[in-house]
């Protein structure tokens, strides 16, 4: 299993554009992804339950992958997170 920690910088964390970017690059990969946010645990290919965590600025997130391509996921989870919504 792969996993990061991402501090989100942008002024309206993760509202609908950057979820649905996470989304679509989580549905490229064939790992399990998962979206974890104040003791909550959501499956990253859910807008549904990205959407349902309420992810603001300055929150603490953790990505964690878990299969045949885990850390090409997790790699490219990084790059949506680094166009714009965290550090």
């Amino acid at each position: 299993m792969a996993e990061k920690t991402f501090t989100i910088t942008a002024e309206t964390g993760i509202h609908a554009r950057p979820a649905t970017q996470l989304v679509n690059k989580a549905g490229q990969y064939e790992s399990e992804i998962t979206l974890e946010y104040n003791g909550k645990s959501v499956n990253l290919k859910s807008i549904m339950g990205v959407m349902s965590l309420g992810v603001g600025k300055g929150a603490d997130v953790t990505v964690k992958a878990e299969g045949p391509d885990e850390n090409d996921a997790l790699q490219g989870i990084e790059e949506v997170m680094k166009e714009g919504l965290s550090e």
